[in-house]
């Protein structure tokens, strides 16, 4: 979400193709707080927490001073960030979270990171304060009071965590993303994301607001970085300001989009003086930066020098929002936050392409776009909603994503076919109110088998998807062996699946599935698997050594060549495994 556009973007718009029927359970759905009507298709609510009693006012339901926001996971807690502070929830019963610490630090979103026994966590509004209180600072213009920035705490005792450092940058951290270098165990690098108004110089040194043309220094069209030494992180610090915006030919630091309508009919865009999200892919070496008019890639196999490699636009964007890699990082699916997150931008009137997501396929350096994908259920005017911030559900050989759309709900999307997006499963619940107020699923990120949401006013749902004719049980328990110790969705983690027999029957699923597969030659395969797996011992790895070298050889004459090759590889592993 960006502050500053909540009231940027009005638009009257003719056609739509946003279902509003009444065969959609997520139209017309009752109103309400606490009891508003709820609508689920292959997804199940196991439980919602509400915040916690100093993280609420009933007297201002849905204003900004209690809103949550982001989340990040360490085991079986969830890391919760607003703009009060920070709650800790254990989901380790999901259907009974408990509160595990609850944290008052106002400072804006709040948005968290975990890494050992490190918290980071984003302040980005003037209201942030050196020692988290939550006292008004006197001075609105300049004071030493003020914290804008990342600020690092020790939670190795959860119940008393310390803030060892507190880095101030100039536009304050709107969100952060922790990069990893695989060269270098000693630090962690942390991409500071600020897009709020650059402070004065008599408050923080060296911050400007000039244009670029007029001032080569100024505090706009970057991001900056900060080195954490683990050892001591209290001598975290700013170590760089990339252009990373910088025309290529030139040298001319405003190098991108520089703002306004693309002709008639199109989205106003824009300026990329600054990125809302950068979501960094430390195993291939790339990063997406949602860059308010630009989409853009990032080459970080340096983490502390970042060079962009590609970029693109789109006159369909208003605001690039944020940014995943499906985990072969062969397509990018980049969000609009259209309107700033407090607009009813998917009503039946508003266009598809816009709010929405757009999927590109990457190849050597450049990004061609193959689609768009909009929540598929009209929402009311009461409704805040827009793409938002979502994670990848595991599933071998398949591309899906979960992602929250406000008010809109939650909604999970299968995109391996980069060009024909299809939805999968939904949770809505009805409007707060019978006007707009800040409310709905700020995040829904796939988490160890589970689906945790953070809901701006009503608190924390844990969700868990179910089987479905578009998604298997084999499937589901697939992605379910796939356990993070520890989960920042910004830094995108890489996914592998062991050698065993969910794994390939999830793929045996999907070639079940495919119109482009004969269903003999997936009956006859099934079949001989099941013979294999009910051998013993050398028996049984002979016949999967056979099995997967005969799929090995199938795969190129197959209309599915990669879902083969990954099922030949999977029984080609269990013949070996011990």
């Amino acid at each position: 979400m960006r502050l500053s556009s909540f009231s940027l973007l009005v638009a009257v718009v003719a056609g739509s193709t946003l279902a509003h029927t009444q065969q959609d359970p997520r139209v017309g759905l009752k109103a309400g707080f606490s009891n508003a009507g709820e609508a689920a298709r292959n997804m199940v609510l196991l439980s919602n927490t509400p915040p916690s009693a100093s993280f609420f006012d009933a007297n201002d339901v849905g204003g900004f001073n209690y809103a949550s926001a982001d989340i990040a996971f360490k085991g079986t807690l969830v890391f919760q960030g607003g703009f009060h502070g920070l709650q800790v929830w254990d989901i380790a019963n999901p259907k009974a979270p408990k509160l595990r610490l609850s944290y008052p630090c106002p400072g804006g979103q709040g948005d968290p990171s975990v890494y050992g026994n490190l918290l980071f966590i984003s302040v980005e509004q003037n209201n942030g304060r050196v020692d988290c209180g939550t006292k008004a600072i006197a001075d609105s213009t300049v004071s030493a009071e003020r914290f804008r920035g990342v600020r690092i705490f020790d939670m190795t005792d959860l119940d008393h965590i310390k803030q060892v450092a507190a880095v101030q940058t100039c536009r304050g951290s709107h969100t952060h993303t922790l990069v990893t270098d695989p060269k270098d165990a000693k630090n962690i690098y942390v991409y500071v994301q600020g897009t709020g108004p650059v402070r004065p110089a008599t408050e923080l040194a060296g911050c400007s607001k000039g244009a670029p043309d007029k001032d080569p220094n100024t505090s706009l069209f970057r991001i900056e970085i900060i080195r954490v030494p683990l050892a001591a992180p209290q001598n975290a610090k700013v170590i760089a300001a990339p252009r990373i915006f910088a025309d290529a030919t030139t040298g001319a630091i405003a190098g991108l989009n520089v703002g306004g309508d693309h002709g008639k009919g199109t989205q106003e865009t824009s300026t990329t003086d600054q990125c809302h999200d950068i979501t960094a892919y430390p195993a291939i070496g790339l990063a997406a930066g949602a860059c308010s008019g630009n989409g853009i890639i990032l080459d970080i196999r340096n983490p502390a020098k970042p060079k962009r490699i590609a970029e693109v636009s789109d006159p369909n964007f208003a605001y690039w929002h944020s940014a995943t890699f499906n985990n072969a990082g062969d397509k990018v699916l980049f969000s609009d936050e259209w309107g700033g997150g407090m607009g009813a931008r998917c009503r039946v009137t508003d266009r598809n392409e816009w709010g929405a997501d757009a999927i590109f396929v990457y190849w050597h350096n450049r990004m061609t776009l193959a689609s768009y994908y909009k929540l598929p259920a009209a929402q009311s005017d009461a409704e805040n909603c827009v793409a938002h911030n979502g994670s990848l559900v595991p599933v071998p050989g398949r591309d899906i994503l979960v992602q929250a759309w406000y008010q809109g709900g939650i909604s999970v999307v299968d995109f391996t076919v980069a060009r024909k997006p299809v939805e999968i499963a939904f949770f809505d619940r009805g409007p707060i109110g019978d006007k707009i107020v800040l409310g709905g699923h700020w995040s829904a990120y796939w988490y160890n088998g589970l689906i945790v949401a953070s809901e701006i006013a009503r608190g924390l749902d844990v969700l868990e998807l179910r089987a479905s004719d578009q998604l298997s049980q084999n499937e589901l328990d697939a992605a379910k062996l796939v356990q993070f110790k520890e989960l920042n969705v910004q830094m995108q983690p890489q996914i592998t699946w062991p050698a065993v027999a969910v794994v390939a029957r999830a793929y045996l699923d999907q070639l079940g599935r495919s119109a482009n597969v004969p269903k003999a030659w997936t009956r006859e395969v099934t079949d001989a698997f099941a013979s294999a797996e009910q051998l013993d011992g050398a028996a049984r790895k002979s016949a999967l050594a056979k099995l997967g070298a005969r799929l090995e050889k199938e795969a190129g004459a197959s209309a599915e060549p990669s879902r083969v090759k990954l099922l030949a590889a999977t029984v080609k592993g269990m013949a070996v495994a011990k």
